[in-house]
């Protein structure tokens, strides 16, 4: 049995600690957060080492096995970097820190403390991404020529049904590293990596928008290219539409020399209607003795689950996670990038 400490309890945190409740072989057995409400609800499902100082968690390490840290972006490095000292495995929510710096410091600190780490690339886990991959293993597209990426949501200001303000650091670029571009274009600035499959990639042009005058910015366009394969990408991203889940004005076209894929072909075309049959589906499951299908039922966030199930079967095999440290360093890298050249333009 894994114990895993949980650090950070906001929306994602909360999300990662259900999740490793559907993994086998896997304890929470501590977290950590300043709200008292969210340490009580680790609480009331069984969680009893509870800190309000994610530091003096991992001064408890001797107790665990990996943490889930999933703190605001400019606590990633030093947080990452206590847990390895800790001699704990580490999976971190993107991005794996703000600057590349700090990125290279951390692959630097992974590869010394012999540790395993996992960046959270949730989007390389959804099913419609999955399915275009192997889709083009196959051959269906022909070679590779262009990759085109948007997604445009409500960024920070989505909420649940009760509306609640949106914490300070969202906004101070010292504490995220940027706006949407760091925030949803780190994603597919990933995805282009993985489709391309090309380890070196360039940044030919990038444009930062402030629709919504906010110190950050809210609208990103990036053309990147893989000088090994010539393939080419076009990625846009925004927070300046309001969307109610399970609206995802999310696509990625892949056009080859023998045709194109998207992942609109590949996503439910009513997602009401698929949460039903997953609902269905998983509580026919319970009732025969099978294990269910966390989150199946919302597709778009099954991913965070699936991602997190990886990263404790590496720890129990004793394999390698499919998104390395190096794997976020390369990301961030591009990210800050695309934020010079706009920033020349």
């Amino acid at each position: 049995m894994l114990k895993v400490g949980i650090v950070g309890l906001g929306k994602m945190g909360y999300l990662h600690m259900m999740n490793c409740l559907h993994v086998g072989g896997i304890k929470v057995s501590a977290v950590a957060d300043r709200s008292k409400k969210a340490l009580n609800r680790a609480k009331s499902i069984g969680v009893h080492n509870l800190f309000s100082d994610y530091e003096e968690l991992m001064r408890h390490s001797n107790s665990l096995d990996a943490v889930v840290i999933s703190l605001p972006n400019f606590l990633h490095s030093k947080s990452i970097k206590l847990a390895l000292e800790a001699g704990l495995d580490v999976f971190v929510e993107k991005p794996l820190a703000i600057t590349p710096r700090e990125c290279y410091e951390i692959v630097k600190e992974v590869e010394k403390s012999g540790r395993k780490l996992m960046v959270g690339h949730c989007m390389r886990f959804m099913e419609a991404v999955e399915k275009l991959r192997k889709s083009i293993s196959r051959g269906y597209a022909g070679e590779l020529e262009v990759i085109t990426i948007e997604e445009v949501l409500n960024g920070p200001f989505s909420h649940g049904r009760i509306p609640v303000p949106v914490p300070e650091w969202w906004f101070n670029p010292d504490k995220t590293g940027g706006g949407a571009l760091i925030d949803l274009g780190y994603h597919w600035i990933d995805l282009f990596r993985y489709f391309a499959g090309s380890q070196e990639t360039r940044v030919l042009y990038s444009y930062l928008d402030h629709r919504l005058n906010l110190p950050v910015e809210d609208t990103a366009i990036a053309i990147l290219e893989s000088p090994s394969n010539h393939v080419t990408g076009m990625i846009h991203v925004g927070w300046y539409q309001k969307s109610v889940f399970p609206q995802y004005n999310f696509r990625l076209i892949v056009h080859g020399s023998a045709g194109y894929l998207s992942s609109e072909d590949l996503v439910p075309k009513n997602l009401y209607l698929h949460a039903a049959k997953e609902g269905t589906k998983n509580l026919l499951r319970r009732i025969v003795g099978k294990k269910i299908r966390p989150l199946s039922y919302t597709y778009y966030y099954e991913a965070y689950y699936k991602e997190i199930k990886h990263f404790f079967e590496c720890l129990k095999k004793d394999l390698n996670p499919s998104v390395p440290a190096v794997e976020g360093l390369k990301t961030i890298e591009l990210v800050h990038e695309a934020y010079k050249l706009a920033k020349r333009d």
